[in-house]
């Protein structure tokens, strides 16, 4: 008899995220998972470890924890001890929202699939519009998708960066491969006062914008599609390297 996979869920959402659920129930129909996700909200943490104070893991149900750490600290924890290094796949989400273009380097979730990566497990990222409510047809998606990663594999140092625009009628029965696209991030940082009348500052403003460009995973959930993009660690710019060897550096 085949041996079932082992595969560890993480988020950024936290124990409480609304997309949890259904991609654990999603990945329990392809084999053993195990669940490490932060104890509290963590989304835009990025790929930030946990280096200067102890981390503390809390058992929340069969094979699942809380950790007191980023959404990276969730994957490197999950992988290395409680999988002991013994694990086919890591997938991160649902995030209750979107990780499109420029948002893969403050995303949480994006992180937890990148830090499997480094690590050499397969791994990929499911992020869903902010408005859902019903996550079963991403997370049908994304145990079809997951079911493929694990027959043909993923190219060393990539994984897969997933978006789900509002579900239609029929759930997704396939998604657009498409590259990066661009957000529009707000400028404002808000200065209020407390009670005391000490400041303190927002850096969150306005839900960010997409520009809509052919090709792009912005311009895919724009038309309804769901997005596949491949990310990869090595972020070197081979145009900017042979720019700059004209240089007298």
């Amino acid at each position: 008899m085949k041996k079932r996979p082992t595969i560890l869920v993480c988020n950024d959402d936290g124990i409480h995220g609304p997309g949890l659920p259904a991609l654990i129930a999603a990945m329990r129909r392809l084999g053993r998972v195990v669940v490490c996700v932060p104890d509290q909200e963590r989304s835009a943490d990025s790929h930030s470890l946990t280096l200067h104070k102890p981390l503390r893991a809390r058992r929340t149900g069969p094979e699942e924890w809380a950790l007191n750490g980023s959404p990276a600290d969730c994957a490197r924890f999950g992988l290395l001890h409680l999988l002991e290094g013994r694990a086919d796949l890591a997938v991160s989400g649902i995030n209750r929202g979107y990780n499109l273009g420029e948002d893969v380097i403050y995303s949480g979730t994006v992180a937890a699939a990148m830090e499997a990566t480094l690590l050499r497990v397969s791994a990929a990222a499911f992020s869903a519009d902010p408005d859902t409510r019903d996550y079963r047809p991403a997370a049908d998606y994304a145990r079809r998708l997951a079911a493929q990663i694990l027959r043909r594999g993923l190219a060393q140092g990539t994984c897969l960066n997933v978006n789900f625009p509002q579900p239609q009628r029929g759930g997704y029965k396939s998604a657009v491969l498409a590259r990066l696209g661009r957000r529009i991030y707000g400028t404002d940082i808000t200065r209020r006062a407390d009670p005391r009348g000490s400041e303190y500052f927002w850096l969150a403003g306005r839900r960010v914008r997409g520009v809509d460009e052919p090709g792009t995973d912005v311009a895919a959930v724009a038309r309804g599609r769901a997005s596949v993009t491949p990310l990869k660690i090595d972020r070197t710019d081979l145009d900017a390297m042979r720019a700059l060897g004209e240089w007298p550096l």
